[in-house]
């Protein structure tokens, strides 16, 4: 979707914005942090910069990073990189930037389902942050329990590998969760069955009420698999 010509800022009106935080910002000092790669507004067909909300943010991060913390123009991209991908950054020079997982009272809302993850994770930092081995990563990997998105991993598989992290500390062990894999395979394919002739319709308000619809029964159905297991458990005892 194309944005609105005035949500876009020019150089001077950027200038402008900034000198009431950053009163010794001038165009030549944008022009710097652009050349660096702190920032990257679009240009118009003559050339002008075309600067977004996100790059006047971006900005202010930059400029009070080095104001208050006086940290480098190379930390502060790292730093700006680990946000891009979701991560929290580094809290001091050596340390590793950590994932951020969203909750609600450390379940997950309706609304994180149906949801793209924006967390990029290397395969290091995944096996880093969840404590996973490299021999259990290639063994949830091989029963799909766990699968890059492309050359990254999310936050979705930051969550099975801590999970699977803490079940091992029981004697849990990968091979153990393929079922699973497999009752949420039989979950997806049921939500599937209620939403297609949704999707199916062209016009947009099917496809968001399609979109509701599956970040509803995706929360009622782990409420319900909460339910059952907890029922059982009570009938043991």
């Amino acid at each position: 979707m194309s944005v609105p010509a005035r949500a876009y800022l020019s150089i001077g009106e950027v200038l402008t914005k900034l000198r009431g935080d950053f009163a010794d910002i001038t165009i030549s000092k944008i022009r710097f942090l652009e050349s660096e790669g702190l920032i990257d507004p679009q240009r118009t067909p003559s050339g002008y910069r075309k600067f977004t909300g996100t790059d006047l943010e971006r900005l202010r991060y930059v400029l009070q990073a080095q104001r208050d913390q006086y940290l480098p123009l190379r930390v502060i991209k790292e730093n700006l990189d680990a946000l891009d991908r979701g991560l929290q950054p580094a809290a001091t020079s050596g340390a590793v930037a950590t994932p951020r997982l969203a909750t609600v009272d450390g379940e997950m809302a309706p609304a994180a389902f149906g949801e793209s993850s924006e967390m990029r994770l290397s395969r290091d930092e995944l096996l880093k942050s969840s404590g996973l081995t490299e021999n259990a990563l290639v063994e949830l990997e091989s029963f799909g329990l766990i699968a890059p998105r492309g050359r990254h991993y999310d936050g979705d598989a930051l969550s099975v590998a801590r999970a699977v992290t803490e079940m091992g500390t029981f004697g849990i062990e990968p091979r153990h969760l393929r079922s699973f894999k497999s009752a949420a395979d039989r979950e997806i394919g049921l939500i599937e069955q209620v939403i297609t002739p949704l999707n199916r319709q062209k016009n947009a308000e099917s496809k968001a009420r399609a979109q509701e619809v599956q970040k509803e029964i995706a929360s009622l159905s782990i409420r319900l698999h909460a339910s059952l297991v907890r029922g059982g458990l009570n009938r043991l005892r």
